[in-house]
């Protein structure tokens, strides 16, 4: 068992997050607008006012990034299972791709969750967040080639 953990704990930490996002995707849209509502309250705490800076789309704004953000960990996630087999731009485009997927099955998912409702602009924005983490790795390996070759 320690020697399947030891080679497959990459993969488990992927399939361990989209399991996260599943379990959030399952939550009846009344209990996710108290925990959007939360979040404001807890940043207003902190001294960041979101609900001042975006008013009444401040819980779509905490909303929104929290999928970005969860889909950017699920990309970076990916990422790092598969960067030492795939060379190139396919070990950018897989990531992209399956956190894009996902998000494609999330959103089928959410059909069936009460107060909850599929859209591909969904899928975007969450997609969005895993461009994000491409975007800034490709930036980041390109500065670290560039530094190499001075």
């Amino acid at each position: 068992m320690k020697k399947f953990l030891k080679e497959h704990y990459k993969i488990i930490l992927v399939l361990g997050w989209m399991l996260i996002i599943f379990l959030f995707s399952a939550t009846p849209g009344e209990e996710s607008s108290k925990q959007s509502q939360l979040v404001i309250d807890v940043l207003t705490t902190l001294g960041i006012n979101v609900e001042g800076t975006f008013g009444e789309f401040a819980s779509f704004v905490v909303r929104k990034s929290a999928h970005m953000t969860e889909y950017f960990i699920l990309c970076g996630l990916v990422y790092n299972a598969i960067k030492d087999k795939f060379k190139c731009l396919k070990v950018f485009l897989y990531p992209l791709v399956i956190s894009f997927l996902y998000a494609c099955t999330d959103e089928f998912h959410q059909y069936f969750v009460p107060g909850r409702a599929g859209a591909f602009k969904d899928v975007m924005i969450d997609t969005t967040g895993a461009a994000i983490f491409i975007l800034g790795l490709f930036i980041i390996k390109t500065i670290k080639n560039k530094s190499k070759d001075s």
